[in-house]
């Protein structure tokens, strides 16, 4: 019988780099402070720099892209037509004019709930809003009051085109159009 070693823990730099694998909302130091204990904005900052640093020697596909927000771990844009055989591309993201209502509703006033997004359509939205949860252009998140709310994704922001939240259309812009 071989003895095994017992096994160290995870060094900063791989749980920050597992924390960016398993995506979500963008991670942020403050966030990562919470796994991670005394790790300080500089040491979050320097090893995000060394992922991508080490990502660009390795030739990896991906890259960790910072925002204000926070920072993702993103495919490089000439990866993105793999992405999309996989994951489907913007085209196969079809949806009903009652979907895109939904949606349009969750990007505007995240994060509702699905009682005001009923409200405010007169109808019950419990369809669209599962097949934008599958379509991963919302995710289920929470009210500062803790309910369960919607929010739209990074993949939302892809698919339209938009850097962040403030690119959304505002209504002086819409009746430019």
């Amino acid at each position: 019988m071989t003895e095994t070693k017992p096994e160290s823990p995870p060094s900063p730099t791989r749980i920050v780099e597992a924390l960016l694998f398993v995506g979500g909302w963008p991670l942020t130091p403050e966030r990562t402070r919470e796994i991670v204990r005394n790790l300080q904005p500089d040491q979050f900052a320097k090893i995000i720099d060394d992922l991508n640093r080490d990502y660009r020697r390795q030739g990896r596909p991906y890259v960790v892209q910072t925002s204000d927000e926070g920072c993702t771990l993103t495919l490089k844009p000439q990866f993105r037509a793999v992405k999309e055989r996989l994951a489907g591309s913007p085209r196969e993201a079809r949806m009903t004019p009652h979907a895109l209502d939904v949606l349009s509703l969750v990007a505007y006033r995240q994060p509702v709930t699905r009682a005001d997004i009923d409200d405010l359509r007169g109808t019950d939205s419990r369809n669209q809003l599962q097949q934008l949860v599958r379509l991963g252009l919302i995710a289920v998140t929470q009210t500062a009051e803790g309910e369960a709310a919607f929010s739209t994704t990074a993949r939302f922001l892809e698919l339209f085109g938009l850097t962040d939240l403030a690119d959304l259309p505002r209504t002086g812009d819409l009746q430019l159009l």
